[in-house]
C-alpha cells in the first residue's frame, strides 16, 4: 500500500470514529503492516493536509480525533443557539482544584475552598468521567484521592496534564473557564455556601467568560503543586 492509499484509510478511519484512537487501533487497519514511527508520519501529513481547513487532527490523551477548530465555535453554536445548562461557580472550583492539585482528598479541597464541599459535586464530576477515585491516602479514615481522568483531558482537547494552562495570567485562567464550561453537558444544583479564595477566583472567571474573558484575578493557592505530581 502506497503513503497515499494509507494516509486516505486513516483519514476514512478517524472521521468515522465515535472516540479518539489510539496508534495500536490504528494499526490494526493495516494488519500491523505499518510500524507506530510510520503511522505517526502519516498522522504527521494528514494534519498538514487539513491545516487550511475549518476541522483539524489533534492528538488528545486517548489518541486522534479530527475535531472543528476554535474559531467555528461561533458558527457552530448558531446550530444549536440555547446554552446548555452550567455548572455552578462551587462546581469549577472543585474540577480546577482537582486539576491542579491531584492527587487531593475531599479535606484538601475543602481547606483550599474554605467551606464544606457538597457530596453532590465530587458524584456530578465523577459521573461525568472527569474525577475518580486513584487510592487513599494511609491517615486516619483513608480518605480518598481524587485525580483526573483521561476523558477530562479529551473532552478539554488535550494531551496531557502539563498542557494546562499556567494559572497566574488572566488570559490562562479564561481560557481554562471556557475550555471546561465548553465541554460541559449538564449543571449541579446547590451549594450556595459563601466562596472562599478559590471560589472567588471562580465566581469572577465565570462572569468574565461571560462578558468577553475580562476582569480576572490570579489564582496563586492553585499553582504550588506541579500539575503531574
Amino acid at each position: 500500500m502506497n503513503t497515499t492509499d494509507a494516509k486516505r484509510v486513516l483519514e476514512t478511519a478517524l472521521i468515522c470514529a465515535q472516540q479518539p484512537l489510539p496508534l495500536r487501533e490504528m494499526g490494526v487497519l493495516f494488519n500491523g503492516a505499518l510500524t507506530a514511527d510510520t503511522l505517526k508520519l502519516l498522522l504527521e501529513d494528514l494534519q498538514n493536509d487539513w491545516s487550511g481547513r475549518g476541522v483539524e487532527l489533534v492528538h488528545v490523551a486517548t489518541g486522534w480525533r479530527f475535531q472543528s477548530r476554535p474559531q467555528m465555535r461561533e458558527y457552530l453554536d448558531r446550530l444549536h443557539p440555547e446554552k446548555p445548562p452550567r455548572y455552578t461557580r462551587a462546581t469549577l472550583e472543585t474540577l480546577a482544584i482537582i486539576a491542579y492539585r491531584q492527587p487531593v482528598t475531599r479535606g484538601d479541597m475543602e481547606d483550599i475552598r474554605g467551606v464544606t464541599i457538597n457530596s453532590m459535586i465530587l458524584k456530578q464530576l465523577e459521573d461525568r468521567g472527569w474525577v475518580e477515585v486513584i487510592g487513599h491516602r494511609e491517615t486516619v479514615g483513608r480518605p480518598g484521592l481524587y485525580a483526573t481522568t483521561r476523558q477530562f483531558l479529551d473532552d478539554l482537547g488535550l494531551e496531557s496534564l502539563d498542557q494546562l494552562p499556567v494559572m497566574d495570567t488572566t488570559a490562562a485562567q479564561a481560557s481554562m473557564l471556557d475550555q471546561i464550561e465548553f465541554g460541559m453537558s449538564a449543571a449541579v444544583a446547590g451549594d450556595e455556601a459563601a466562596p472562599g479564595p478559590a471560589g472567588l477566583l471562580v465566581a469572577e472567571l465565570s462572569d468574565a467568560a461571560d462578558a468577553g474573558h475580562s476582569q480576572d484575578a490570579p489564582l496563586t493557592s492553585l499553582t504550588a503543586t506541579d500539575p503531574n505530581a
